[in-house]
């Protein structure tokens, strides 16, 4: 009754499609691996009884299950094992639970995959708890284990920790729900552990680039130290950049640049970091220039003529931005240009992994705006693609399937496409945020990315300076 084709990227499906966006397409693709869906049943065509929705559904493998309410909550939840009304307590470490209320996204995995479900003539279900067309109809029931429920009252026979608040905003009527076919595509299971980029997870390739860090000299001899500027929103990750690039060479986690999540911009001033290597040892040949965060609205965050007078070497470390009025350089040293040593070498952008679809025109325009400056000065250009965990379930998982994950993929073409810079500029990193230890994949992006603004820096010094 129901073909396959293609939505969003690689899981697909034809007649009655989901009203899911791209971008929560996407975050489900990310989470089950490249798939088919087909819908196999529908409730307000075939009824929200139990008996239709085994008719549909038993034995069809895999299945993801999407339901929709008054409130404007997308939820549901993906299970690996079939429906077959066993009467069984059903384990399965791949289910999981998800909701998207407006930008807002939840994934929650199984506890241990342990009664993930229960296999009964009821309708589908999830721990134990969440019950869809419960009673035969449009509802969703939150039973609960203290409630009594399949299991009784043994809480730890429940799979998943939710709040029903957060997954379904405690609106219990339906508006529709959906069950789909899960199915690998057809492609060689190669093709699924093909990385589309490759690295060397190894303490031997972090030694490696660490190695080759230190031993980095300019292409020039008048620039004895590398100037990379980083730009971006605010709360996208500059001023942990440095943090985290600081606590690699140090050997520990460090918080010397102010960082965090506020609404408005943690740094005000234009710092210039240097970066020892380890607490004794001697700086390293770059230095990281931390700006405060752009903002869409006119009079906020950092000016678009700071950005120019910071390219230009103009600035001074600890200078105190002011949204209003851009910098004015004294009349003195206005006079002379500033040498090369002084000017930046770099550009680097951060931009937040989770918010790159909501990111405003404004905002677009002022990367623009400042794009097209850096290009008129020939400076290297860099993107750096930062929470890539929080954007990707598969990530957090595991940030080795940073390169096996289509959707961090999609995400690294979407930021080339907006930005306008190519898909081998746009890096994606975990900076650290809430460790209290170092982690090696970690260690291994961020000085990859540290390696590859070196490597530009070279390519624009080569273009400006004699040898």
């Amino acid at each position: 009754m129901y073909s396959s084709t293609p939505i969003g990227g690689s899981v697909r499906v034809s007649q009655a499609p989901l009203t899911l966006s791209d971008e929560q397409k996407d975050q489900l693709c990310a989470s089950i691996g490249d798939v088919d869906l087909t819908l196999l049943y529908k409730a307000s065509v075939h009824g929200y009884k139990a008996s239709a929705f085994h008719q549909k559904c038993d034995n069809q493998g895999p299945t993801l299950l999407v339901a929709y309410n008054r409130s404007g909550y997308i939820f549901g939840g993906y299970t690996s094992v079939d429906y077959t009304q066993s009467g069984q307590e059903i384990r399965d470490e791949a289910a999981f639970l998800f909701s998207f209320q407006g930008n807002t996204s939840l994934f929650i995995k199984a506890n241990s995959g342990c009664y993930a479900r229960y296999d009964g003539d009821e309708g589908p279900n999830f721990g134990n708890k969440l019950y869809f067309c419960n009673n035969n109809q449009p509802v969703v029931s939150n039973r609960g284990a203290s409630q009594g429920g399949l299991f009784g009252n043994v809480s730890a026979m429940n799979a998943f920790n939710f709040n029903s608040s957060t997954l379904y905003g405690n609106d219990c009527a339906l508006t529709e729900c959906e069950v789909y076919k899960v199915k690998q595509t057809e492609s060689p299971l190669s093709d699924y552990l093909k990385p589309w980029r490759n690295v060397l997870w190894t303490a031997e390739q972090k030694a490696e680039l660490m190695e080759m860090i230190r031993n980095y000299k300019p292409l020039t001899s008048s620039v004895s130290h590398i100037r990379i500027l980083m730009i971006g929103p605010v709360g996208a990750g500059k001023s942990s950049f440095f943090n985290s690039i600081n606590s690699i060479f140090m050997g520990r986690i460090t918080s010397k640049a102010m960082s965090g999540s506020a609404g408005t911009s943690l740094t005000t001033q234009f710092r210039t970091y240097p970066i020892k290597d380890g607490r004794e040892g001697k700086p390293l040949p770059f230095v990281l220039c931390d700006t405060m965060g752009l903002e869409e609205q006119s009079g906020a965050g950092l000016d678009i003529e700071d950005i120019s007078s910071i390219l230009q070497g103009q600035i001074p470390d600890r200078y105190k931005f002011n949204p209003v009025t851009s910098f004015q350089p004294d009349e003195q040293k206005s006079s002379r240009s500033a040498s090369l040593q002084e000017k930046i070498h770099c550009v680097v952008y951060v931009i937040d992994a989770t918010k790159i679809s909501l990111m405003s025109e404004k905002l677009e325009e002022k990367l623009s705006a400042i794009r097209r400056k850096v290009n008129s000065l020939g400076i290297a250009q860099i993107v750096l693609m930062t929470k890539v965990d929080e954007a990707c379930p598969l990530v957090q998982e595991d940030l080795q399937n940073l390169y096996l994950s289509s959707y961090i993929k999609t995400k690294v073409q979407e930021v080339s496409s907006r930005l306008g810079v190519p898909v081998s500029c746009v890096l994606p990193v975990k900076n650290y945020s809430q460790e209290l230890e170092l982690e090696l994949n970690c260690d291994v992006l961020l000085l990859t990315a540290l390696q590859q603004m070196l490597n530009f820096a070279d390519d624009y010094l080569d273009d400006v300076a004699p040898m």
